[in-house]
């Protein structure tokens, strides 16, 4: 083990733009439709919930789009973050295989999600916005907005999923300790979350139902806005830095990946590593196997239905055509919150439709399992979302130790677990179970999709 094992980058070599995966596309992704008239989303249709420089940027067809002074200033607190090769899981496994993993986890948030929250908190404060309001699952979006907020000065409103509000007290503190508000969803703070809490007092909640609560609150006042962290486009295009940066720390270890894989709920994660290398794989550069991994409980690409369906659980949102069990459909409460969302990115799932990527399910127990094994031999605890990704990366590592095959592998380690551990210890005292797939919930979830004729 005596060469380098962690591959770093200069300030130079840091990205200064991000990549827009979209005109690089043989067949262009469908149009998000507006919910009344059904006709393709207009920049006006949006002004209520971002400004003007977000929405370009979610319609553009530039290649790249270059990255402001002032977050760039903000990204080096952190970025570039290291990419590491794993020699000690791979030496535990006695494996031919080579395992790379980018780890996001040295962010203040301590996870990739403020690769997007500074750029949207700094977009809505040049526009003079004096609030934003959003949603978070276990907790990491809400506290990298929470942190990006606080850069640029701007208030923030964040709802959690009840679930993870309960498990996670500690990310709640995080994002209160940065200057947010933070609210459990369902919530009586809102209309909806008020609606929702007389059918059912103990709903667990879900990232549809917070992201409703949070959209309701912005699009009644003209000084407050909503960031999302997932799914659209241009939060996909900011946390392409992830991947930039990985070309060139591969190339740094004279590696090119076989497969990439990364965990897949909402999608930032896995597009922001895996958009830069499909623009390679496009361009006949490379030829990865590109895989996300989704949590058994809330299989959206892999069991999901692809078509159009509103984003959140009111149906407030505009209609995007994606992988969805279905808007109202409400996942049991896993420990991997992030993973928690009834529907997948538009673009991923674009990708997945045209068989440009590929896609499996993981149950927790497997994913807990498999970050402990890493935690054991490399010293990071990971959050649960990406043990979903490394789950997967030991099986095909393992492969490799029956088959001799010196394969590459790439993961995003997109955040650490330190704030998790009320799950880490479920798992060791063996309180954690697997959630079997609620078919006859999301079967009856999909019957209320949204009639759309295209």
């Amino acid at each position: 083990m005596s060469e380098p094992v962690r591959y770093e980058l200069s300030d130079a070599e840091v990205p200064t733009t991000w990549y827009n995966l979209v005109p690089d596309l043989p067949v262009p992704p469908p149009p998000p439709l507006h919910p009344a008239t059904h006709e393709p989303v207009g920049p006006d249709d949006l002004t209520p919930l971002f400004p003007m420089d977000l929405i370009a940027q979610e319609v553009s067809t530039d290649s790249f789009i270059e990255i402001p002074g002032e977050v760039l200033d903000v990204y080096r607190l952190w970025r570039a973050t290291p990419l590491h090769r794993a020699r000690r899981l791979e030496a535990a496994l006695g494996t031919p295989a080579r395992i790379y993993y980018k780890y996001e986890g040295t962010s203040p948030a301590g996870s990739h999600k403020p690769n997007t929250a500074v750029p949207q908190a700094f977009y809505n404060a040049k526009a003079g916005i004096s609030k934003l309001t959003t949603e978070t699952g276990a907790g990491q979006w809400g506290t990298a907005l929470a942190f990006a907020c606080a850069q640029f000065g701007i208030e923030c409103e964040v709802w959690q999923v009840r679930a993870s509000y309960d498990q996670k007290p500690y990310r709640r503190a995080m994002m209160e300790t940065f200057g947010a508000t933070v609210h459990p969803s369902p919530s009586a703070a809102t209309e909806y979350g008020r609606k929702v809490l007389a059918d059912d007092p103990d709903n667990p909640g879900s990232l549809g139902i917070a992201i409703s609560e949070a959209v309701e609150v912005a699009a009644a006042d003209p000084e407050v806005r909503y960031a999302l962290g997932s799914v659209l486009n241009h939060v996909l295009l900011h946390q392409t830095v992830i991947g930039e940066e990985a070309l060139l720390q591969m190339a740094k270890a004279g590696d090119s990946p076989d497969l990439i894989v990364g965990c897949t709920g909402g999608g930032s994660n896995f597009g922001g590593l895996a958009f830069p290398f499909l623009r390679e794989k496009l361009a006949g550069r490379m030829a990865p196997e590109i895989r996300a991994v989704e949590p058994a409980s809330c299989p959206t690409l892999t069991r999901g239905t692809f078509a159009y369906d509103f984003g959140d659980t009111a149906g407030m949102t505009p209609l995007m055509k994606m992988y969805t069990l279905g808007h109202d459909f409400i996942p049991d409460p896993i420990h991997a919150g992030g993973l928690r969302y009834h529907g997948m990115s538009p673009l991923i799932s674009h990708l997945y439709d045209q068989g440009l990527i590929t896609a499996v399910s993981k149950p927790q127990l497997e994913c807990f399992e498999a970050g402990v094994r890493f935690a054991r031999t490399e010293g990071i605890v990971p959050a649960p979302e990406p043990t979903h990704a490394l789950a997967v990366a030991i099986e095909e590592a393992l492969a490799c130790r029956d088959t001799g095959e010196e394969k590459v592998i790439l993961t995003a380690l997109c955040g650490h677990g330190m704030l998790d551990m009320a799950a880490y210890t479920a798992y060791l005292e063996g309180r954690l179970v697997d959630h079997e797939y609620p078919l006859e919930q999301v079967q009856d979830a999909l019957t209320r999709l949204p009639r759309v004729d295209v």
